[in-house]
């Protein structure tokens, strides 16, 4: 009968259709809402690869509007979270005029604080300039007028802006029932709403900082449901290992010893000398930054525990620092109860006194926790249990890390026995094997299906490789990727999108960009990341229609910029993650340890995902075009690069610059080219299926 309905709904005919003008029934995506359906009823767990256009957002909302379960769906962000809280829940729910309710629900850092919005507005010396005495007082507008206290509602403030560091709270400074607003708590109203709604949207931090909590044995956050669904489900692994690992920084032992400082002196000024308790706190801490001072010229300023300079003196500051802070922690402990400040102030000296403890000791194998010394040999338990812990400082901050080499535990862990899990996302196989994937999240006994794109790919995009730029790690290969480049951009109407894979490179390339833009006359608004806030980026990147944006990691996905606004795409290297990142070599050692490929096992697959993220950007909707350069030739020349563009969407492709001319002068002038005959074409034995067909699912 479901399944029936399901078909009702998806059809020419149905809600949907006459609901949405322009709707368009897709195989795909009533094929992908009935396997959620049947997941749904056998609580079990679905991974399902959609390709672009498929319309999954509404294949799994549908199911979940007409189970009568209570649904949780996660996405990858912030912003993806509200635009299907604001748009496509309300439309959906007004197509079927279903009596579903729905509740959006946020990290605590969202939601304005009335208890530290009131602190700050009573401290003249807490804000920082004029600009910030002007977002003050429209916060304190917003808190008054909103019924909900989400910032992302207040666009006079930047979501990014430091003043909402002080007027959110935190969970080690929250006051819980004991706060003088707690009847007014936007966070605590939030979570009523969710408990109480028939589908709740949060994000993956937000799910993860719940598991996370869990792991210490303290109440979840979300509501118990009977099914979850993560869409953008790529993100998973990478935000379950942040999350499940620990960090302390210099700014938050200074935000300590200025608070205990205010604090004591202003609700127990008898107890102690409370500037000389907020003065050792912050002297120790500066200590620390200080014996880690050699990181600095370490590889991305960074050093794992067993690489880090000087260790004794390191050893030394960091058991001054534990030491103060055990003495703080007695201190305040004592006074706690005198005001809520105090108390707040206890509740975070024990925690990061807490956390730098347990930085500070061997795993619980006995083992040096950063060393990856574990093998198959040592069983799943150990493996997980292994953890790496690394320095990294910068020009401003000092920051220990911890993170755990596996976080698949967590995953099968906590899944209950009676609940559907549907992980969906564009990019979840590496030419369709899901076997890294399940690999990271441990879920090995989950169902996978993948359903192809309805777009016509080799008429609507074409793939570009030069064949005569140098190799990325050659001297000036940025100067030949720009001089490559700047043909296609000037030949381009629309947007042009250059994705790279480190910061560095983005401000080389723009500054490539804006001395060939003067000297060639090129009237074009060069935008680069770090100038502005990602937000404001796109959209005048959107508005302007044939801007320049150079990006990097936050740029290669989420961003969805459909019509002649974005063209061209060009991606500066191979996305292999750095070589400096201290998970990820520990990672590797694990894998070599214990007799893998460590390249092939999991570097090469965490590329191909990361390149198909990238390459998704251009082509948004069946009316879309446009080219796609790729200026690393290892995709083609390298025996592993078969698995990289093969991954790809089955773009028409080319190694001459003449053919991605052509195809941009054509598809301009509104004429369709013929793709297919470039004889200098990327070749690949065997027959693709047309990507215009109707997709079928493929068993995984």
């Amino acid at each position: 009968m479901l399944l029936q309905e399901l078909s009702d709904i998806f059809s020419p005919e149905g809600p949907l259709a006459q609901a949405e003008p322009g709707y368009r029934p897709r195989l795909a995506q009533q094929e992908l809402a009935q396997a959620i359906q049947e997941t749904l009823q056998n609580h079990s767990t679905l991974i399902a690869e959609a390709g672009t256009g498929t319309g999954k957002t509404w294949a799994y909302l549908v199911p979940a509007f007409l189970s009568g379960s209570k649904v949780l769906v996660s996405t990858g962000t912030r912003t993806l979270q509200d635009q299907l809280f604001r748009r496509d829940l309300p439309r959906l729910r007004k197509a079927l005029g279903l009596p579903i309710t729905v509740a959006l629900l946020k990290g605590r850092g969202n939601y304005v604080c009335h208890y530290h919005l009131e602190r700050l507005s009573g401290d003249d010396r807490g804000l920082r300039s004029r600009a910030e005495i002007s977002q003050l007082r429209h916060i304190q507008v917003f808190a008054q007028q909103s019924s909900h206290g989400d910032k992302s509602d207040l666009a006079q403030v930047p979501e990014d802006a430091d003043i909402w560091g002080r007027v959110t709270s935190t969970r080690e400074n929250c006051l819980g029932q004991e706060c003088p607003h707690v009847r007014d708590c936007f966070v605590l109203k939030a979570r009523r709403q969710a408990q109480d709604a028939d589908l709740v949207v949060v994000n993956h931090a937000l799910f993860m900082a719940d598991l996370a909590l869990r792991e210490e044995g303290i109440t979840e956050l979300l509501p118990t449901v009977e099914m979850v669904v993560f869409d953008e489900a790529h993100q998973l692994p990478d935000i379950a290992t942040r999350f499940l690992g620990t960090s302390v920084s210099s700014h938050q032992l200074l935000d300590l010893a200025r608070a205990t400082e205010a604090a004591g002196l202003a609700h127990a000024r008898e107890a102690t000398n409370w500037s000389e308790a907020g003065k050792q706190i912050e002297q120790a801490a500066r200590s620390l930054r200080l014996a880690a001072a050699g990181v600095e010229n370490m590889p991305g300023r960074k050093a794992t525990f067993q690489t880090i300079p000087d260790p004794e003196t390191f050893d030394t500051a960091l058991d001054d620092l534990l030491s103060v802070l055990d003495k703080s922690t007695r201190l305040l402990d004592v006074v706690s109860e005198k005001h809520p400040d105090l108390a707040a102030a206890a509740k975070t000296c024990m925690d990061l006194r807490a956390k730098l403890f347990q930085w500070s000791q061997p795993d619980r194998q006995g083992r040096n926790a950063l060393k990856p010394a574990v093998s198959a040999e040592d069983g799943p338990a150990v493996q997980e249990a292994a953890a790496v812990r690394w320095v990294e400082q910068s020009q401003h901050h000092m920051r220990l890390h911890s993170a755990p080499l596996s976080v698949s535990r967590i995953f099968s862990r906590f899944r209950g026995k009676d609940q559907a899990w549907v992980l969906t996302s564009a990019t979840l196989s590496v030419n369709g094997d899901f076997g890294h994937f399940l690999r990271q999240l441990g879920l090995w006994d989950a169902t996978t299906l993948r359903w192809e794109s309805p777009f016509n790919y080799p008429e609507q995009g074409l793939l570009y490789v030069p064949k005569n730029l140098p190799l990325p790690s050659e001297h000036g290969f940025n100067e030949r990727f720009v001089d490559t480049l700047m043909p296609l951009i000037k030949a381009s109407t629309g947007g042009v999108l250059v994705l790279c894979t480190t910061l560095r490179a983005v401000e080389r390339i723009a500054e490539l960009f804006e001395e060939r833009f003067d000297d060639e006359g090129v009237e074009r608004v060069l935008l680069r990341q770090g100038e502005s806030s990602r937000r404001v980026l796109l959209e005048r990147f959107r508005s302007e229609g044939d801007a320049v944006l150079v990006g990097s990691a936050s740029f290669w996905e989420g961003i969805d910029v459909p019509g002649d606004a974005l063209t061209l795409v060009a991606i500066d290297k191979l996305p292999f993650a750095p070589p400096d990142d201290p998970v990820l070599e520990a990672r590797l050692n694990l894998c070599r340890n214990e007799g893998g490929n460590p390249f092939m096992e999991y570097q090469l697959p965490e590329a191909a995902i990361a390149l198909k993220q990238g390459a998704g950007r251009l082509i948004r909707s069946e009316a879309d075009w446009g080219v796609l350069m790729v200026g690393d030739r290892r995709m083609v020349e390298k025996p592993y690069g078969k698995l990289l563009w093969r991954g790809l969407p089955p773009f028409a492709r080319t190694r001459e610059a003449g053919p991605a001319l052509a195809f941009l002068q054509k598809k301009q002038a509104g004429v369709r080219p013929r793709t297919g005959s470039d004889p200098h074409a990327v070749q690949e034995s065997g027959a693709r299926p047309h990507a215009g067909s109707d997709p079928q699912a493929v068993q995984g």
